[in-house]
């Protein structure tokens, strides 16, 4: 799928989502949507606010955080708490499943993604007789950076 399909296909979940629940369809819950489908990676809101205040847009910081409370309801974003004290976001639809590697040291998150951790993930499911919506897995430890700082000291 191309970006700009993405963004037509998460526009109409949104959308769909808003008027089943009886909510307002904002033209700012619109661009909240589709400035986090325009990133890669993690955020968290103050970043998302910093970024759209410097794109002009006119949202405050409540505006986005019951925005986000709808689009994790709608499952368009997922939400993480890697050790630190405030969550992290990123997109969910039309995003490869992935796991994360968290930097104790610095708070760095990086992705990657191994088949294996899928081949797990569905041998677990079937001996258990278990029905997996999701996973989620965190390895914690020191990124490359910290890792070369520390030798360095």
């Amino acid at each position: 799928m191309t970006a700009t399909e993405i963004q037509q296909n998460v526009q109409h979940i949104f959308s769909d989502y808003l008027e089943q629940q009886g909510h307002r369809k904002t033209p700012e819950r619109f661009a909240i949507l589709s400035e986090i489908y325009s990133q890669d990676g993690h955020f968290d809101i103050e970043r998302l606010y910093v970024c759209m205040k410097r794109k002009k847009y006119r949202v405050s910081r409540a505006t986005l955080y019951n925005t986000m409370d709808l689009l994790l309801e709608c499952k368009l974003v997922r939400k993480h708490r890697f050790g630190g004290t405030h969550a992290q976001f990123e997109r969910a639809q039309n995003y490869r499943q992935h796991d994360h590697l968290i930097c104790t040291n610095c708070g760095k998150v990086m992705e990657f993604c191994d088949p294996r951790i899928q081949q797990i993930r569905s041998t677990v499911a079937d001996v258990m007789g278990f029905q997996v919506s999701h996973h989620a897995l965190h390895i914690y430890g020191l990124c490359p950076d910290c890792t070369n700082e520390q030798r360095t000291k």
